[in-house]
């Protein structure tokens, strides 16, 4: 049975985000609801010489209900600041030559919208993961109602029976709607990652998988988890 994981797009996500989507059939694209500031949909953290630094898109926001997916980028000014930073720290890490030539053209384009730079990233950073799970946008299915309502009527619209969840939702899910539904609830489970060799004297999980890619190369698959605990109804 078809499995589905839901999750808005992310700015060159962690490890964990593209755990997530290995361990499902089908990952739904969720950003058709509020954008948040200071979240993850627009900037994430890489590892320079003097420590841990934020690569920030530069968004317009225009109303505090604005969709993610109608959240409109600044300038383009950011994207030769975020490649530079990005070559002055992994020009020198053993896979830095393998990989740049596929990230780098994404700094060379303009773009518009965050949520088709998100999308069009995390399409390539899959392609170079390996992972072929398939991509649905949340705004080609009809979905109303709360949060529990909305999971539901995607599982039924795809067809699945099988629901994968970050953590954090344990605060909002109603397992009971889920369970009369006949839809299972799995969670993915992101302690215990190994640690891998990393241009930093205090080691840092939480950061972009370029961080990963850039100095483990096609090792990368032995530090990621991909472990999922299941939930009991």
């Amino acid at each position: 049975m078809k499995t589905f994981a839901v999750s808005q797009s992310n700015y060159l996500p962690w490890k964990g985000y593209f755990d997530l989507i290995n361990n499902v059939d089908i990952f739904v694209l969720y950003d058709t609801v509020q954008y948040t500031k200071n979240d993850w949909r627009n900037r994430n953290r890489v590892v320079t010489a003097n420590g841990i630094s934020w690569l920030t898109v530069p968004v317009i926001q225009k109303s505090l209900d604005q969709r993610i997916n109608e959240v409109e980028i600044a300038n383009q000014c950011w994207q030769r600041k975020h490649w530079l930073t990005i070559e002055q720290s992994y020009k020198k890490t053993p896979f830095f030559a393998k990989y740049s030539p596929f990230i780098k053209p994404v700094f060379e384009r303009e773009w518009s919208k965050l949520s088709e730079l998100n999308v069009f990233l995390l399409s390539e950073l899959c392609r170079l993961l390996g992972i072929s799970t398939k991509f649905v946008n949340a705004a080609d299915l009809n979905l109303e109602g709360d949060k529990n309502m909305r999971l539901i009527q995607i599982a039924k619209e795809l067809d699945s029976q099988n629901y994968l969840s970050g953590p954090a939702a344990k605060d909002y899910i109603d397992l009971r709607l889920f369970k009369q539904e006949g839809i299972s609830v799995k969670w993915m489970d992101y302690t215990n990652y190994p640690v891998y060799p990393q241009r930093s004297s205090n080691f840092e999980h939480g950061v972009s998988i370029i961080d990963l890619l850039f100095n483990v190369g096609p090792n990368f698959d032995s530090y990621m988890q991909r472990s999922v605990r299941e939930n009991t109804f």
